[in-house]
């Protein structure tokens, strides 16, 4: 027996909860088919849990300073059962929300299960069989499992586990050295942990310009975390009741004993068991479906958003590809996914805002580029918050006074790089935001003054 809808949307991420909404409000009968948890990655062990722990490791700093403040707090020490609770709470109310919009959402089918391809217009579901004009995938990623030596011999963490930990790590060691082992460092840090970092390459976040890396590894570093770059040779073997990490780094110890291990080392997309081939989509040599400047893919009809199209691995990609599909579909918009400009942050405190591109992109473009910085020792609102860690980058065509990229690393960094990354999309040169008035006392106010004062690339 087939059931037939208008659209099949596989996985209730941050892409297809909001399409189902948008398809549903404009008529049409949708499945939306999740074989796990609803909200993906993000509600569930990304964003919302890491954020929220995030910020119970900030109060716990932030109560250890208190004295620099002319606060007295006494000793002060870190239920960590709490926090995770406290964790809890967020995801699974956020969660609830999500289930309860889809369930009140008229014309939604909703179907727990594994969906997989029968054919380019028909998805199996268990003994269920379902069938529609268009289907879209928004299966998200998972965490890769590298083939170090050793690897399969020991226990190991990742983004996943580490959000069911039951209690402190007494030495939590983790390898890789990008995004989300350095806010799983600091947290972890801050709750009271050993923290040790082990990077393959030659230095932390290796996608952001030099300065930006040294400056993260200082701050880290100024909270005790020990990081170990240049780690050639990674290995696992069994300590007792710890785990040996093997890294034969050019100086200090040649391994490292810990009590936990983290693998943080990427990530790699939920498409290897949906029968892809079976409909015929294409995909890239690591599994990432192979999409136009519309999300479509090779085969008429299918789509894919989020993680799993290899065109964004953020929450805010995801959603901004359901805006995309939903303007092309349904409100007769031609939007492209080209069209966006790259923008993230990294949520180690303080933060890191990025919009556009890095230095070493731009110089890589050839043009005649400005330059500005200013540290965050420099900005007013910093110094009176005692954050001054950190500085400020932006970016320009010389020629043309395009804003090309920005790098915000200081406290409110991944909020004030929004009004630079704004001012990009108006397609407006510099002068904009120099000319602007700005609040005070606020990060943001300094952004004029950095554009202002840029001065030619070497």
């Amino acid at each position: 027996m087939m059931r037939t809808f208008d659209a099949i949307i596989i996985g209730a991420g941050q892409a297809g909860p909001s399409l189902a909404g948008r398809l549903t409000a404009a008529g049409r009968t949708v499945a939306l088919i999740e074989r796990k948890l609803v909200g993906g990655t993000c509600v569930n062990t990304g964003c919302m849990p890491t954020k929220a722990m995030v910020a119970s490791a900030y109060a716990a700093h932030l109560a250890r300073r208190g004295a620099e403040y002319g606060v007295v707090t006494g000793d002060v020490s870190v239920d960590f059962a709490r926090v995770m609770a406290r964790k809890d709470k967020v995801r699974f109310d956020a969660r609830k929300a999500n289930e309860d919009w889809l369930a009140g959402m008229k014309g939604l089918t909703f179907i727990r299960g594994h969906a997989r391809f029968e054919s380019p217009k028909t998805i199996r579901v268990g003994e269920e069989r379902l069938s529609a004009g268009q289907i879209f995938l928004n299966v998200g990623g998972r965490a890769v499992v590298p083939d170090f030596p050793g690897v399969g011999e020991v226990p190991h963490l990742d983004n996943v586990s580490m959000m069911e930990l039951d209690r402190l790590p007494a030495h939590l060691v983790i390898v890789g050295g990008s995004y989300v082992g350095l806010e799983f460092a600091q947290m972890f840090r801050r709750f009271g942990s050993r923290v040790t970092v082990v990077e393959k390459g030659p230095r932390l976040i290796s996608r952001e310009d030099e300065d930006i890396s040294d400056a993260v590894r200082d701050i880290l570093e100024r909270e005790g975390i020990a990081i170990r770059t240049g780690a050639e040779c990674i290995r696992f073997v069994r300590s007792g009741k710890d785990v040996g990490v093997g890294v034969d780094c050019a100086e200090g110890a040649p391994e490292i004993i810990g009590s936990h291990i983290l693998l943080a080392t990427g990530r790699r997309p939920n498409t290897d068991d949906l029968g892809l081939d079976t409909a015929g989509v294409a995909t890239d040599k690591r599994g990432y479906v192979i999409v136009d400047d519309r999300l479509e893919t090779n085969v008429p009809g299918i789509f894919a958003m989020g993680d799993c199209n290899g065109r964004g691995a953020f929450t805010h990609t995801a959603y901004n590809d359901f805006e995309i599909v939903a303007a092309n579909l349904l409100d007769n918009e031609p939007r492209k996914v080209s069209e966006r400009i790259q923008t993230y942050a990294l949520y180690i405190d303080p933060p890191l805002g990025r919009a556009g591109m890095s230095e070493t992109e731009a110089r890589g473009t050839g043009r005649r580029l400005l330059v500005g910085t200013r540290p965050m020792t420099r900005v007013g609102r910093a110094k009176e918050k005692g954050e001054t860690l950190g500085f400020m980058k932006v970016i320009a065509d010389a020629g043309t006074g395009e804003i090309l990229g920005a790098s915000i690393l200081g406290t409110g960094g991944d909020e004030a790089v929004q009004s630079i990354l704004d001012v990009m999309y108006a397609g407006k040169p510099y002068t904009t935001i120099t000319h602007a008035m700005h609040i005070h006392p606020t990060v943001s106010e300094l952004i004029p003054t950095v554009f202002g004062e840029m001065r030619p690339a070497d």
